[in-house]
């Protein structure tokens, strides 16, 4: 029972990079920061918890 209720705690954001507008998936609790892939511009930090988006969140996925 309480598993069920824990398993689904945690997501990923699919965002878009202001700079070249690559999207990338990424996940809310990242422990590094988050690069883009392309152009390199940092899209999230991390917060010591959920992370300090820096891009626009485009959908959340579970």
């Amino acid at each position: 029972m309480v598993r069920a209720k824990r398993a689904n705690r945690s997501k990923f954001f699919r965002v878009k990079c202001p700079d070249c507008e690559n999207e990338q998936i990424i996940f809310e609790k990242a422990s590094t920061v988050v690069d883009c892939v392309v152009c390199g511009r940092v899209l999230a930090e991390p917060t010591g918890g959920k992370i300090s988006l820096k891009a626009e969140k485009i959908a959340e996925l579970t």
